[in-house]
């Protein structure tokens, strides 16, 4: 990857696409209010099974094990989830009670950098959807129970035959840079030994991405940013949240403050050090790890750091 001689510093876009962002499968958002409810569909459909943890079973080539549909019933199966249509095929998704740690069952964190475009999407919707219906089982409003329609893209209450659908948390993640070498990089108490990241948080209501940007990097690392710059957006259903993805500069004098119980440590590191730890294939460089490759924020780091 080569920069453009009219571009400045900071002009870096990522690297690849966030693997949670691939999808070829299409919604079909039309097919949700057949009047059969999707039951044409059903017969040539392939079914996803996703445990109360996010797993699913793979095959030996790392593929979704999916399921013809007819086997769970002659019909839509209660609380399945149409995932969408591809070449002819249509794929949904229901909650098993089956416990996949059993079976060594793989989740979005550990295996989604195994899976193909289109498996990565499936999964990925999925997990999401169905985590909305497990937390949306009652009204907001009245307190009565509701139940799914529209293939499993709604929900509707039972008591005041109010409609909901499913909701997406937007978190802006930023990489702050000085502008030339080095990228501020922190790391939270929870996280594995050495792991670190960018910052990242939940917009508030009323706030803007670029000033929750701007809040987040103040409150995170006391540093004030500049030159806000968008970069791309990656689901991350753990449980609802879409991650948007920025870039902003900041002085590398500026006193850095973590944030009290939610920020370990946070520091400058320079290109150099942020290239062996991708090359590290996982191990610490100078008590550097950074995040895997299934997340947007490794894209995003990999992004600035080849960007010369």
């Amino acid at each position: 990857m080569s920069r453009d001689a009219t571009a400045g510093p900071g002009s870096f876009p990522l690297d690849a696409a966030p693997l949670l962002s691939r999808s070829t499968v299409d919604r079909r958002e039309g097919l949700r209010d057949t009047p059969d409810g999707g039951a044409e569909m059903w017969t040539s459909g392939r079914m996803l099974l996703v445990d109360a943890r996010g797993r699913t079973p793979i095959d030996a080539e790392s593929r979704l094990d999916l399921q013809p549909a007819v086997d769970f019933g002659d019909g839509p199966a209660p609380h399945s989830v149409l995932l969408g249509v591809q070449d002819g095929t249509s794929y949904w998704a229901m909650r098993t009670e089956h416990d996949g740690a059993q079976d060594g069952w793989i989740n979005l964190r550990s295996g989604g950098a195994l899976l193909s475009d289109t498996d990565a999407g499936l999964l990925t919707t999925a997990v999401g959807l169905l985590g909305w219906h497990d937390s949306a089982r009652y009204c907001a409003i009245c307190g009565a129970a509701t139940v799914p329609v529209r293939t499993g893209w709604a929900r509707t209450c039972t008591g005041c035959d109010r409609e909901e659908y499913p909701r997406t948390d937007p978190a802006v993640i930023c990489l702050i840079h000085d502008g030339a070498d080095h990228v501020l990089l922190a790391r939270q108490p929870v996280w594995p030994p050495e792991r670190y990241s960018v910052i990242a948080g939940f917009v508030e209501v009323g706030e803007s991405l670029e000033a929750c940007v701007e809040r987040e990097a103040l409150e995170e690392v006391g540093v004030p940013v500049t030159d806000v710059r968008y970069l791309g957006s990656q689901p991350w259903p753990f449980p609802r949240s879409l991650m948007l993805g920025f870039a902003a500069t900041a002085d590398r004098d500026a006193a850095i403050t973590p944030a009290d119980g939610e920020i370990e440590d946070a520091r400058w590191v320079h290109r150099d050090v942020v290239l062996a730890a991708l090359d590290s294939e996982g191990d610490a460089v100078e008590g550097l790890r950074l995040p895997p490759s299934v997340s947007i924020a490794h894209r995003m780091i990999r992004g600035w750091a080849i960007w010369k």
